[in-house]
């Protein structure tokens, strides 16, 4: 059951990012990077206890990159950004913070 935690958790960051540097090729290609290397670092990992905990984590990475950051494009004159809407996720003001 953890190795399909663990890939879900994966992808869920990956999908994130995707999401949130859509037509940004820099940020995405980074924000890739350094996914796989967080994941890469936690390989031998054993302890089932660590392993929730590096979930969590990941979970919390997900979420902050989907609901909080925005990026909003450069006008044409190259001297101010265009205005961007969106949505602001109601999770994060009703959740209760995690218990560590």
């Amino acid at each position: 059951m953890t190795k399909a935690q663990v890939l879900s958790a994966y992808r869920a960051l990956l999908k994130a990012t995707r999401k949130s540097f859509a037509g940004d090729t820099p940020m995405l290609k980074g924000s890739a990077a350094e996914v796989r290397n967080k994941f890469e670092e936690n390989r031998n990992v054993t302890s089932e206890a660590e392993i929730q905990k590096l979930l969590g984590e990941a979970d919390e990475a997900s979420v902050f990159i989907s609901t909080m950051i925005v990026q909003a494009p450069l006008n044409n004159d190259n001297s101010s950004y265009r205005t961007v809407s969106f949505q602001f996720s109601l999770y994060l003001l009703f959740s209760t913070p995690p218990v560590r």
